[in-house]
C-alpha cells in the first residue's frame, strides 16, 4: 500500500529501469507483440499462455496511462487473511478511461439505464458536462411495485446488518423470522441478496442451527449462491424448475455477485426481492481505499458519500431483478432502517420513489406481511381491459420533462402538381400538332452556380 497511489505507477517503472534496465516505451508493446507472435507461430492452445499474456497486458497498461491506476501489493487474500499468499494487484481508479473514446468519437451520446441514480455523480466520475438530465418514472395500468422498508424485527428491536450488531443473535433470528414470513406469503420463486458472501455463510449456519431453515423449507425449496459458476448456474436452473412444477424456491444470492448484475427473475420467478441490509463494500479494501483517495483528490467527491452512491445503486440493481417487463410485479423488501432514512432513500431510482408512500415506511415484520398479502392478492386479479398502460400526447406534453420541438412544415407533394393529374381523357388528340419539352441530352446541362440548371428546348 502507498500513501500516494496515482505515483505508484512512475515509481514501479522508475525502479524497473535502475534494476532491470527496462525502458517504459517497449513496454507499451509487450502485448500486441506477444499475441502478434502466438499467431505467427499458429499456437492452437492459448490457455496454455494465460499467465504470460496477464503478464503483458499488465505491462502494457503500465506503460500506457499516466494516471488514474495505481500498484497495491497485499500481504494476503481477504477471502483468506490467515494464508499468507502476497497479491499483486494493478487497479484502475479513474472510470472517465473506459468511457473517453466513446465521447470523442460520437458528438451525440446518450446514457440510460435504470440504476442511474442519483444522476449527479455519474459526470463527476466519468469526467463530462452533461446537456439535458432528466429522471423519468414507469407508466402502468396499476401499481406493479410494492416497496415496503421494514425497520424493526417481529421482537420490534431495530433491524440493521451494520457490521457491530449483524452477528448478534437477535439480528439473525430476526432476518430468519423475516425470510420464512416472506416464503409463507409469497406465491412461486423469491430472491433473497445479502451484503457479502461471508455474512451469507454465518447467517445460513446460524439458522440451521436455530431450525429456521427447516420451517422455511416446508413452504418453499432453498437454493444458495456460489463462487463457483457452474454450481451457481445448476442451482439457477432448479431453481427455475421448481418454480415451474409450483413448488416454489427461495434463490440466496450476494448482492454484488453474479445473479444480481445479470440475470432476471421475470414472471413467476421472482414475485418478491428480499434486501438483508444495506451493500455497502468492504471499506478495509486497500483498493477501495485507493479508489476514494483518488476520487477525492480528483474529481473533489467526499467517501461517505461514494460508499452511499455505490451501495444505493447495488441495491436498486437487486430491485430491479423482478421488474422485466410491463406485466411483471412483485415485492421490495428493504430490511434495514438505514433505508428509512432521507439520505439513503432518496437516492434510490424514480421509479421506485414513484411508489413509495408513507405507509411504506419505517414498518415491523408483521405490519409488512400485511400489506404484502393484500398487494399480492390485488396483483392476482386480472387487468381490467379498459386501463391503458400508455401515455396519452396530453399527458406527455404535462410531464416536465417533455421537450416540446418545432414541428417543420409538410413537404410539397409532388403529386399536386397539375400536369400530374391529367386524364387520359384530358390529353390532346394525336392528330394535333404539339409543343412539348424535349428530353434533354447530358451536354445539354450546363451548372449555374452549383445550385441550378439550365434546360435547352
Amino acid at each position: 500500500d502507498c500513501r500516494h497511489p496515482n505515483e505508484r505507477g512512475h515509481a514501479f517503472l522508475a525502479q524497473l529501469l535502475a534494476e532491470e534496465d527496462i525502458e517504459q516505451k517497449p513496454l507499451r508493446f509487450v502485448s500486441e507483440r506477444l499475441r502478434s507472435l502466438l499467431r505467427t507461430l499458429e499456437v492452437t492452445d492459448m490457455q496454455e499462455f494465460a499467465p504470460l499474456m496477464l503478464v503483458a497486458d499488465f505491462a502494457t497498461l503500465l506503460a500506457t496511462y499516466q494516471k488514474g491506476f495505481c500498484i497495491i501489493i497485499e500481504p494476503y487474500d481477504e477471502r483468506t487473511p490467515t494464508l499468507h499468499d502476497p497479491l499483486f494487484q494493478f487497479c484502475c481508479n479513474d472510470a472517465s478511461i473506459a468511457i473517453r473514446p466513446v465521447f470523442e468519437r460520437f458528438q451525440s451520446v446518450v446514457i440510460t439505464s435504470g440504476t442511474l441514480s442519483p444522476i449527479d455523480m455519474y459526470p463527476k466520475i466519468l469526467g463530462f458536462e452533461p446537456r439535458s438530465v432528466h429522471s423519468f418514472s414507469m407508466s402502468f395500468a396499476r401499481n406493479v411495485i410494492c416497496p415496503l422498508v421494514i425497520t424493526r424485527g417481529a421482537d420490534q428491536s431495530a433491524l440493521t446488518s451494520k457490521f457491530d450488531v449483524r452477528s448478534e443473535a437477535g439480528t439473525v433470528r430476526n432476518y430468519g423470522k423475516l425470510l420464512l414470513d416472506t416464503a409463507a406469503a409469497v406465491p412461486d420463486g423469491m430472491v433473497c441478496f445479502f451484503t457479502s458472501y461471508s455474512y451469507m455463510q454465518e447467517i445460513v449456519r446460524e439458522w440451521h442451527s436455530m431450525g429456521i431453515l427447516k420451517q422455511v423449507l416446508a413452504h418453499k425449496l432453498i437454493f444458495i449462491e456460489t463462487t463457483d459458476v457452474l454450481e451457481t448456474t445448476m442451482a439457477l436452473e432448479n431453481f427455475k424448475r421448481a418454480c415451474d412444477c409450483g413448488r416454489g424456491a427461495v434463490f440466496l444470492s450476494i448482492a454484488r455477485g453474479k445473479v444480481a448484475e445479470g440475470v432476471d427473475f421475470d414472471r413467476h420467478y421472482g414475485r418478491a426481492v428480499l434486501l438483508l441490509g444495506v451493500p455497502f463494500q468492504y471499506t478495509l479494501s486497500r483498493v477501495l481505499r485507493a479508489r476514494l483517495e483518488y476520487l477525492r483528490e480528483t474529481c473533489a467527491i467526499n467517501e461517505a458519500d461514494f460508499l452511499t452512491f455505490d451501495a444505493i445503486r447495488q441495491a436498486a440493481q437487486c430491485a430491479g431483478r423482478v421488474i422485466r417487463g410491463k406485466n411483471d410485479y412483485g415485492l421490495v423488501i428493504f430490511g434495514d432502517k438505514r433505508y428509512n432514512r432521507a439520505d439513503k432513500r432518496d437516492k434510490l431510482p424514480q421509479w421506485i420513489r414513484q411508489f413509495m408512500t408513507e405507509g411504506c415506511l419505517n414498518l415491523s415484520t408483521d405490519v409488512a406481511m400485511h400489506l404484502a398479502r393484500q398487494f399480492l392478492r390485488e396483483m392476482a386479479q386480472p387487468v381490467p381491459a379498459n386501463l391503458n398502460v400508455s401515455l396519452s400526447l396530453d399527458e406527455l406534453e404535462r410531464n416536465p420533462a417533455y421537450v416540446a420541438h418545432e414541428r417543420l412544415p409538410p413537404p410539397i407533394a409532388i403529386a399536386d402538381h397539375p400536369l400530374q393529374h391529367l386524364e387520359p381523357r384530358d390529353a390532346p388528340p394525336q392528330d394535333v400538332p404539339t409543343f412539348g419539352v424535349a428530353e434533354p441530352t447530358p451536354m445539354d446541362l450546363e451548372p449555374m452556380g452549383g445550385e441550378a440548371m439550365e434546360i435547352a428546348i
